[in-house]
């Protein structure tokens, strides 16, 4: 079990107890990382799964699934979340029960009975992704609210929002989509193997994570005014209808620009240039709807 311990306010924390009893109760014999740091989780949680563990549990957020899917992705070792962080978006693809002791219920009974689903998982460089990859105007907030040291909390990125939109442009990025190029200028885009990112908005909302491609949604240049009033329509997926957005489908994506930053799942991945690949059933899960 890798457990983010600050994931949620907390919430991860307080559900592990739980999990653990749910787990020992089907007759599994749970075992908590001790890291306390992402690159201390991803070594542990790769030597479990060197050492044959039969599967790698994620109780917090999509950083937390981030993390698991380093060991996990490419192995056969299946992966459960549950969902106790403030961006669930994984688990809300995968259709995982909101509940953490729903969730650690329905991984447990699948582990119990051999049943593993095999989805897709985005490749970059060494990174494993399994939501949403994205650069732009998003990637650049959430460089700037890394920056920030006051305030703490959401309110770090209200601050973020409002400082890049005081200083919002388009970007010009090539875009390589299965050996075809392109010249864009974009307000942002996003590399999708699932719909949801940013705690529930559906970027990419036709993404399927079983179809061994990526949605590429592309927002070419908008106003400031634009942007805000477009933004809210993310949650229904509506966005995809104005006239600045394109959807592109594509098993390989290469971004080359200047100045940005990819992130997948919430967390850094790598600067432009970077190439993303779909790897068709690289990650095993449990726990999930069917």
């Amino acid at each position: 079990m890798l457990v983010s311990p600050a994931a949620g306010r907390g919430r991860a924390l307080a559900a592990t107890g739980t999990v653990l009893d749910v787990l020992r109760a089907a007759g599994l014999t749970p075992r908590v990382l001790a890291a306390t740091t992402r690159a201390a989780a991803e070594a542990q949680a790769a030597a479990a799964v060197g050492a044959g563990t039969a599967a790698v549990v994620a109780i917090g957020g999509d950083g937390a699934a981030h993390a698991a899917l380093q060991a996990v992705a490419g192995t056969g070792t299946p992966l459960a979340v549950v969902p106790a962080g403030t961006g669930n978006d994984l688990a809300l693809a995968l259709g995982v029960p909101v509940d953490p002791r729903a969730a650690a219920e329905a991984a447990a009974a699948d582990l119990r009975a051999g049943e593993v689903r095999t989805v897709d998982a985005g490749r970059t460089g060494q990174r494993w992704w399994a939501t949403v990859l994205c650069c732009g105007f998003d990637s650049a907030v959430t460089d700037r609210a890394n920056r920030l040291r006051w305030p703490r909390g959401s309110r770090r990125y209200d601050v973020a929002i409002l400082a890049e939109l005081a200083r919002l442009r388009p970007r010009e990025l090539t875009l390589v989509l299965d050996g075809e190029l392109r010249t864009v200028a974009v307000t942002l885009v996003a590399v999708g193997n699932t719909a949801w990112y940013g705690g529930g908005m559906r970027v990419c909302p036709a993404a399927d994570p079983a179809d061994g491609v990526f949605d590429v949604t592309v927002v070419g240049p908008v106003s400031r005014r634009e942007l805000v009033r477009t933004r809210p329509r993310l949650t229904a997926g509506t966005h995809v209808e104005h006239p600045a957005v394109t959807v592109h489908r594509a098993r390989r994506v290469e971004l080359v620009g200047e100045g940005l930053t990819t992130y997948a799942d919430g967390e850094p991945v790598a600067p432009l240039p970077a190439v993303s690949v779909c790897m068709p059933g690289a990650l095993s899960v449990v726990g999930t709807g069917r």
